[in-house]
């Protein structure tokens, strides 16, 4: 008995584009894929793939007023077996890398061809991630820039902070080592991540790691930090 075909929903505010990639998909690998369904609105994209038991979400990453990024993100929540391709009209570096943070499987340009739009299922399908090699090489290149010469940058103190939080410590346990309040090191924490260019701790954590942050087994040696009597202490 044949393998079913892999079961498709599109989610994108066009929806020429939306039938016209189904109409594509259909006449080139109608043996292999299925498109069940379609949405314009992103709300709506959780239940359209739970309703067809979606294998593949291909999500539009220009999806007012939801966003393509929580769209993803929902999906990937609710059903984590489905697998989803983001499309986007922009090479925004940004944008494809907050679309695989939330869980994408792969980042295409919608620019393309659609006829390319095939083998990338394919691979998804399989089980393969897929980006093309020009954006991956950009994303690899901004990372690096982001982590070169960021230790630098920072004091002792920072050092120290960039460490705990790293480590996952939570605030009430960063404050004591920095002899600070609980507060204090709220605003110093959301100071550090603004310099470090991230969003949140983990992404602070997964820099730490690239620049070699965590290697050193002793660290930054707290005795660099201000002792009793520090500008924080009062505070």
């Amino acid at each position: 008995m044949p393998d079913e075909p892999h079961v498709v929903v599109i989610v994108d505010d066009h929806a020429l584009f939306s039938q016209g990639l189904a109409l594509l998909l259909e006449s080139r690998a109608g043996d292999t894929f299925r498109v069940a369904g379609a949405t314009t609105a992103g709300e709506e994209a959780v239940a359209l793939v739970g309703r067809h038991r979606a294998d593949i979400a291909i999500v539009d990453l220009a999806l007012p007023p939801l966003g393509g990024v929580e769209t993803i993100r929902r999906i990937r929540a609710a059903y984590p077996a489905t697998r989803v391709l983001a499309l986007s009209g922009t090479e925004d570096l940004d944008l494809a890398a907050a679309a695989l943070r939330a869980g994408a499987h792969g980042y295409l340009g919608k620019s393309a061809d659609p006829e390319v739009l095939v083998a990338p299922l394919l691979s998804i399908a399989g089980g393969v991630r897929v980006l093309r090699a020009e954006l991956l090489d950009a994303l690899l290149v901004a990372a690096d820039r982001t982590a070169d010469g960021v230790l630098d940058r920072l004091d002792d103190r920072d050092l120290e902070l960039w460490t705990l939080l790293a480590r996952g410590l939570e605030t009430a346990d960063i404050a004591r080592p920095l002899l600070v309040s609980e507060r204090t090191a709220k605003r110093m924490i959301a100071s550090l991540l603004h310099r470090l260019g991230v969003s949140n701790r983990i992404e602070a954590a997964a820099l730490a790691g690239r620049c070699g942050l965590l290697d050193d087994p002793h660290g930054p040696r707290a005795g660099a930090l201000p002792g009793p009597g520090g500008p924080d202490l009062a505070r």
